[in-house]
């Protein structure tokens, strides 16, 4: 390849920058890690300007990092390894702005068992991440007969009180997105797609009774160009209704502000020694192959041990029953994968109860990855300068070798190996 910065061939003895486009390897992943997590910031700010707040903050990162990354005007490694970590600082301030503005709209997420079987009665399934379609749909649908039930990142909708009470809100329904094909093809109501994470479906099964809205689209869907759900509604009256078929309840709702006003507690159990270690365990889901490490992993820690989990990645176990810890919930389900901001805070909230840095507390993230929000996520935690990150199931493509060797080195960015050797590594220190 030609490098027009030098007029040589790029990369080649004779070539004295770093190549056209930044062909040079590591400024070519640092400019991959930097757009998907611009990605990330776009998917937040976008709910958060759909509910009425934006952050000028949040803009002009956005265009600055496009500027310096489209344009190809800088071939500095250090300057982008900055921008990168800049880019975790802006995702912390959206995810903030989204956090505000769901709490002003919707309250505070309060701890709520939520049903996972089905109730008699034609149904619409929701799944996503948008809140207002949520809303929206409920209101139009109250009195009608028919139920709504919440689907993979929809499931801590039902601890926020504004949306938890209309009483047909009454479950949630399957478990992550790469389900969807299975778990749509079994639900016989009608489907509403919401934001990403949405698979094309297979020929002759539900596509005719699946509706998109906003951002979302998929070829042969019925696309709904405003919150105005009467033809998803008339659907769901005209489909085959669902059965009763009562499921196990699962716990979601537990915002930060539920779990500080648990601090006190929290900590008395830690410094008794019955709270021995906190894990963080979430992140993104996917359907290849390792990703049952995170099952195995929740599995097999320690019964005086608490879980902390978010986002999709949370279905890998959380139907399996954890227990608690003289009234403290073993397994606790913080909710979207933006609520990270939560556990942001619990863990701010815990180092100044303890005296002590977050790095020093008894914590360790263990995270899976997958797109861009997961990636906007860990660069917020690498901003924040949490280290010890386990994360898997493979590193990032889009991380060279030199790049990651680089997170490894200042931020001791771990790769997940097994359960049984990680859990060693982690407990004995």
């Amino acid at each position: 390849m030609f490098c027009y910065q030098c007029e040589q061939t790029a990369g080649g003895s004779g070539c004295t920058k770093l190549g056209v486009c930044g062909k040079n390897e590591d400024i070519q992943s640092l400019q991959d890690t930097l757009l998907y997590g611009l990605k990330g910031i776009a998917a937040y700010a976008y709910h958060a300007r759909e509910l009425g707040a934006h952050e000028e903050e949040v803009d002009a990162f956005m265009h600055e990092a496009l500027f310096k990354t489209v344009t190809n005007v800088s071939f500095d490694l250090n300057q982008y390894l900055d921008l990168v970590l800049k880019c975790g600082a802006v995702n912390l301030k959206t995810m903030e702005m989204l956090d505000i503005v769901h709490t002003q709209k919707f309250g505070n997420p309060i701890p709520t068992a939520v049903e996972t079987g089905t109730k008699a009665g034609p149904g619409i399934l929701v799944t996503g991440h948008d809140l207002l379609d949520l809303d929206e749909l409920l209101k139009q649908t109250e009195g009608t007969g028919v139920n709504i039930y919440t689907h993979s990142e929809m499931l801590p909708a039902h601890g926020y009180p504004l949306l938890n009470k209309f009483t047909h809100l009454v479950g949630n329904y399957g478990g992550a997105w790469q389900e969807q094909k299975k778990e749509f093809n079994a639900f016989s109501g009608a489907l509403l797609a919401t934001t990403n994470c949405v698979l094309i479906p297979p020929e002759n099964t539900y596509l005719n009774r699946l509706f998109t809205i906003g951002i979302t689209g998929v070829p042969g869907a019925t696309h709904l160009k405003s919150r105005d759900f009467k033809t998803l509604i008339e659907k769901a009256k005209s489909l085959p209704p669902l059965f009763n078929a009562p499921g196990k309840k699962i716990w979601t709702g537990f915002h930060h502000t539920a779990i500080l006003g648990l601090a006190e507690k929290i900590v008395s159990l830690v410094k008794q020694g019955k709270i021995k270690h906190f894990f963080l365990i979430g992140g993104c889901d996917g359907a290849k192959p390792g990703r049952n490490y995170y099952t195995e992993f929740a599995e097999k820690v320690p019964k005086d041990c608490v879980i902390l989990t978010l986002a999709c990645g949370k279905y890998r176990f959380n139907k399996l029953d954890f227990g608690d810890i003289e009234g403290i919930p073993r397994l606790i389900d913080l909710g979207q994968c933006n609520n990270a901001y939560s556990a942001i805070q619990v863990a701010v909230a815990l180092a100044k109860a303890f005296n002590c840095t977050v790095n020093e507390l008894p914590l360790t993230l263990v995270l899976s990855w997958f797109e861009q929000k997961a990636v906007a996520i860990l660069l917020t935690l690498l901003y924040l300068n949490i280290k010890g990150i386990y994360i898997g199931p493979t590193p990032p493509a889009f991380l060279s070798k030199n790049v990651f060797a680089v997170l490894q080195d200042k931020f001791d960015l771990k790769l997940i190996s097994t359960p049984n050797e990680d859990l060693k590594k982690i407990l004995k220190k």
